[in-house]
């Protein structure tokens, strides 16, 4: 039987096209990292369906799934290519190497971040603030002088970035920002995702002599850091609802549960987009529910 990337791999252009390419560039896996938050905001901002599929909402979620992912990892991937010599990911073929080489791909990850400046016209100030510092976290994250994935915390901390969408989505409908609890819980949530993420790297990073959060920590610390993450982003999410709250909990707990069992993390990482889109629905499934019938 075939896995679900062998079947994707059939209907999706060869990873030899540039299109095909361009699409791997983007981590498809990851799409919803950016463009789940414009979802979850939009549910919670809007008063009804037809604010929740206006056609700036729906433009936002494109924009925040597809181009927006081939700008941040195209930045990403043009300043590590270096560093992914050692990274076991692109070794794998989980994840496409940068075409230095291919000027159009260096132009489309250009003109993806660009395509940004669209959405300021139809923007309230505050919206177009959350763009302007998606757009500077989202370059400086990889790219100098700031490259804030070389310095510990630091990496952790601008990985706020991806609830940042969902900021700009949320200003859009309402016009102002959304609840100071929401935004400072999804932030801290994000800080310990990132981190996770990064424990399969401590490695390769190590020997590409760059130093991070989990390079830092250490595997074991590391672990105790997402869990101080993710406890005090439930903690601040009940001043939201209590049921975010709640539902903020699974992530220590899997954290728990991982070590507990002993599955091994290089696995492990790979659940968590299936995990957070099953959060992302709840999250978006209590909005519908207080929309249609709150």
């Amino acid at each position: 039987m075939s896995t679900v990337t062998d079947r994707l791999a059939e209907v999706v252009p060869s990873e030899e096209s540039r299109i095909g390419y361009l699409l791997r560039l983007s981590r498809p896996r990851f799409w919803l990292y950016q463009g789940g938050p414009v979802i979850v905001a939009a549910t919670y901002a809007a008063d009804g369906p037809a604010e929740l599929f206006s056609p700036l909402s729906i433009a936002l979620f494109l924009y925040f799934t597809l181009p927006a992912n081939v700008f941040l990892y195209g930045v990403n991937d043009v300043f590590d290519a270096d560093v992914d010599e050692h990274n076991p990911k692109k070794d794998e073929g989980r994840e496409v190497s940068f075409r230095s080489e291919d000027t159009a791909v260096t132009a489309t990850i250009v003109l993806s971040g660009l395509l940004a400046l669209a959405f300021v016209p139809w923007l309230p100030p505050l919206g177009v603030l959350a763009l302007g510092a998606w757009a500077v976290l989202s370059v400086e994250y990889s790219a100098p002088p700031l490259r804030f994935k070389t310095t510990p915390f630091l990496d952790s901390i601008s990985n706020g970035l991806y609830i940042l969408p969902g900021v700009v989505a949320y200003a859009a409908i309402e016009g102002v920002a959304p609840p100071a609890t929401a935004v400072a819980g999804a932030w801290l949530w994000t800080m310990g995702m990132h981190t996770f993420s990064a424990i399969p790297d401590i490695e390769p990073d190590r020997e590409a002599g760059i130093e991070t959060t989990a390079t830092f920590l250490g595997e074991s610390n590391t672990y105790y850091y997402c869990v101080m993450c993710w406890l005090t982003a439930a903690f601040v999410f009940t001043y939201t609802h209590w049921v975010f709250g709640l539902l903020l909990l699974i992530y220590p707990g899997l954290v728990f549960g991982i070590l507990g069992i002993g599955v091994d993390i290089d696995e492990a990482y790979w659940w968590y987009p299936a995990i957070n889109t099953v959060v992302g629905m709840a999250f978006t499934m209590l909005g519908l529910w207080v929309m249609l019938y709150g």
